[in-house]
């Protein structure tokens, strides 16, 4: 049975590379309305893998709280910032950190030659990492890996990122079971493999400048985890997606919204059927300051990710070996900043 074109409607309010998305129908809980979304979420992440999502639910104040503690944050004097400053061993960069090299991961990539150009960013990450159970070996039992989260001495900050924190994981996974029923599966399909998740919540602040427009910020790259929910900076542009030819486009900003897109883990996962796209930020010419907030859900530290069954035939067979989540996202992040 086809879905009535108003659902359609209504979930897709404008097209485009990045579609503006609305999945409010899909959190009253009606099946028809839930595949409509689904469908439409699984045709973006097909085609461009990137989404602005509205219609979320995420309580205002709590983003309203987060964004007023990192700004806090990142106003604070140089000193009590390097207070806690990542530590150099650190294979997750925890902590506080500014003028970084981040490089693409993704194929085809020129990692050595993205290294020389440090990127114009300070950062703040809470990794909250959990030491998975039942594991040992190399890459599992390091002990760097699983450390006490640092705070700021700054009041409300930790309350809000916690709590900012907890909603993402509630939106990731109704984001989450809309990509299983997307994908042609029961809507719980990725539920144990996200039930201990190690996703982390990075804070951005890009100082003002004076270059001119396309002058880089943050350089080009994939991200690599599951999915990315990012917001974005109401006052300024800035961030932009590779396009199918090669060019780069501007993503718009929403009031209210989220970016939403794919992680190369995620693109692995479906056999390529969706697509994990090549991003940056760029100056815009304004010269102001620029704040984003990005949240990467990561599956289970670890989780085995195989071919999922809906994107395999025997005409397009798996195409890559399974991986276990956390060893894949480390090498990643090793590769990434040149660890």
């Amino acid at each position: 049975m086809t879905q009535p074109e108003v659902i359609v409607d209504q979930v897709v309010l404008q097209d485009g590379f990045v579609p503006v998305i609305d999945i409010s129908s899909a959190r009253s809980g009606d099946p028809t309305h839930r595949q409509a979304v689904a469908d439409a979420i699984g045709r973006c992440c097909e085609t461009s893998g990137f989404l602005l999502l509205v219609g979320h639910g995420v309580p205002y104040k709590a983003i309203n709280d987060v964004n007023h503690a990192l700004r806090g944050f990142f106003a604070l004097p140089q000193a009590e910032k390097d207070r806690l400053r990542a530590q150099p061993g650190d294979p997750l960069a925890r902590g506080f950190s500014s003028a970084g090299k981040l490089a693409a991961t993704n194929d085809g990539a020129d990692v050595d030659a993205e290294h020389q150009a440090p990127d114009r960013v300070e950062k703040f990450v809470h990794f909250p990492l959990g030491n998975p159970e039942g594991m040992g070996g190399d890459g599992w039992t390091d002990e760097r890996m699983f450390v006490a989260p640092r705070w700021p001495e700054l009041p409300g900050f930790r309350a809000a990122y916690e709590r900012y924190y907890a909603e993402m994981e509630l939106l990731a996974t109704e984001l989450s079971r809309l990509f299983a029923l997307a994908l042609g599966l029961r809507e719980d399909w990725f539920d144990a493999s996200i039930d201990r998740h190690n996703s982390n919540l990075m804070a951005n602040y890009y100082p003002a400048d004076d270059r001119p427009a396309g002058e880089i910020r943050l350089s080009q790259h994939s991200d690599w985890g599951n999915l990315t929910i990012l917001l974005q900076d109401e006052s300024q542009r800035g961030l932009q997606v590779r396009g199918d030819r090669g060019e780069w486009l501007d993503v718009p900003v929403v009031p209210g919204s989220f970016v939403i897109n794919i992680g190369d883990l995620l693109a692995r996962w479906t056999n390529d059927r969706w697509v994990s796209t090549v991003h940056r930020v760029v100056s815009n010419g304004a010269g102001g300051e620029r704040f984003s907030l990005p949240f990467f859900h990561q599956p289970n530290f670890d989780a085995v990710i195989e071919c999922i069954p809906t994107c395999a035939s025997a005409d397009n067979p798996p195409r890559y070996e399974p991986v276990v989540s956390g060893p894949y996202l480390l090498d990643k992040f090793k590769l990434a900043y040149a660890l």
